[in-house]
């Protein structure tokens, strides 16, 4: 069930929040927990065998972690093997047994696995909650429900941001679920949905058109118009739906933290990563890149840390050789940014706007490579982004691809992703404050009206983080 879709909308979210509402304090977290379950089943019931197994393995993992305290790194090991066990089988075995086949010339049947949704987020999530009770920065959950429902609950646990225990441990056990909660939870819903079916929707479809066709049968223009049409595509795909999460989360009195904060007005790589996907980005540090030792032990084993960060980042997007060579890619200019020490804030306005376009460039060409289905398009794509190789001739012209009104949606694209209206949820209380405020709400009923109206009449709704 997508968040974008008339049955998430108008049906199962309205009876949720009703219920909730409607019962005691003492039945919420009931409610959640049901309404989770049933979101995760709507689409694929049978996964839910696997999702129960993860809870179930990291509920026993944590309590003999606290109880057997002199044998906590191997029941740490231990569950932690069972998940990355878990994501391995059902995301890379298909990927691993290619790989071996290319290498080894062998010829060794392909298994029938189907990934279930959401399992690189739930698995992390899981992870993180098997961690914090080792670190003692948390305590054990013993009631298997209130473990089960920060796993499962709806707002993130498909697509993120991924949740990490000790934030959100309190608000499991006690919290205030408040009209103003649910008010600005709805707020934040209403502009993720827009961000996703008004902007993400309309360049996807541009996206497709483009990426269907070879390369050498596009002007460069168009290459690089759909390198910035997926480039807006991705994040307004991606924090939209971090939107609606936090603002479903808010309604339901959870404060999730902030995933996205204008990752495309960076000056570098490093900064670009700690505004982009900041859950990921904080879950690699605080799990992998710190214990593997950080900074602490000299630049060359930092660099190494920051090689082994990148190359996991990228294999958490997918199995594919191009989402590995991506990883790569953004981890090449950390380690050089670091080594030339770029990644400071540039003085003085030319050295900004010089930074800002080499920024601007580096994570373009990373998005073509994200994109493509393999690194031998990707590679033919940036090459003709650069005017090299040959051209053939193409039967489109530019109309075909980009109509006045995609246009349109992208120069309103790239305005949205500055912060021009970082400040449109907040609540004031002079005169002219409460008319902006009241004007902001007249503007987000006017884009639900819009959102809804394209969810029923499209038929082209994807949503990219699915895949991860």
């Amino acid at each position: 069930m997508l968040f974008s879709s008339v049955s998430f909308i108008f049906m199962f979210l309205p009876a949720v929040l009703l219920l909730y509402y409607l019962l005691p304090q003492r039945f919420r977290n009931s409610v959640l927990l049901g309404g989770s379950l049933l979101f995760y089943a709507w689409g694929e019931p049978k996964y839910l065998l696997v999702l129960l197994a993860v809870i179930t393995v990291n509920y026993f993992g944590a309590l003999f972690i606290d109880k057997y305290r002199q044998q906590e790194k191997f029941w740490l090991t231990a569950a932690v093997c069972a998940n990355l066990g878990t994501l391995i089988y059902f995301k890379y075995t298909n990927f691993l047994l290619e790989n071996i086949n290319a290498l080894f010339h062998s010829k060794i049947d392909m298994l029938y696995v189907i990934m279930p949704i959401g399992i690189s987020f739930y698995i992390f999530q899981s992870m993180s909650y098997l961690i914090d009770v080792y670190r003692k920065e948390c305590n054990v959950q013993k009631d298997y429900c209130n473990l089960m429902l920060y796993i499962v609950l709806f707002p993130q646990m498909i697509a993120g941001p991924i949740v990490k225990y000790h934030d959100v441990e309190n608000q499991i056990l006690t919290r205030t679920s408040s009209l103003a909660d649910a008010a600005y939870g709805i707020r934040r819903f209403i502009a993720g949905l827009a961000k996703k079916v008004l902007i993400a929707n309309t360049m996807g479809a541009v996206v497709e058109k483009i990426f269907a066709l070879s390369p050498a049968a596009l002007p460069g223009g168009c290459l690089w118009l759909g390198a910035v049409a997926y480039s807006l595509q991705l994040y307004f795909d991606f924090s939209g739906y971090s939107d609606m999460a936090i603002g479903l989360g808010r309604m339901f009195g959870f404060r999730f933290l902030e995933n996205f904060n204008y990752p495309y007005i960076s000056k570098s790589i490093t900064e670009f990563w700690r505004r982009w996907h900041i859950s990921l980005s904080t879950w690699f540090k605080e799990y992998l890149y710190i214990p593997l030792g950080g900074n602490r032990k000299g630049p060359f084993r930092t660099y190494i840390n920051l090689f082994i960060v990148f190359v996991a980042t990228g294999i958490w997007h997918g199995a594919s050789w191009n989402f590995v060579f991506w990883g790569l890619w953004h981890g090449f200019f950390i380690i050089a940014e670091r080594l030339f020490n770029w990644h400071q804030k540039p003085k003085g306005i030319a050295l900004s706007i010089i930074a800002h376009l080499y920024t601007t460039l580096v994570f373009m060409i990373g998005w073509v490579m994200f994109r493509a289905e393999t690194m031998g398009y990707a590679c033919q794509y940036i090459q003709h982004m650069f005017g090299i190789g040959q051209k053939t001739a193409s039967s489109h012209s530019f109309e075909y691809f980009f109509s006045p009104f995609d246009l349109a949606v992208m120069a309103v694209a790239i305005i949205c992703s500055v912060p021009l209206f970082k400040g449109m949820f907040i609540k004031r209380t002079t005169f002219w404050g409460k008319v902006l405020n009241f004007a902001t709400d007249i503007w987000l009923l006017l884009l639900f009206v819009l959102s809804a109206a394209s969810i029923a009449n499209a038929t082209f709704n994807p949503f990219i983080y699915f895949r991860f």
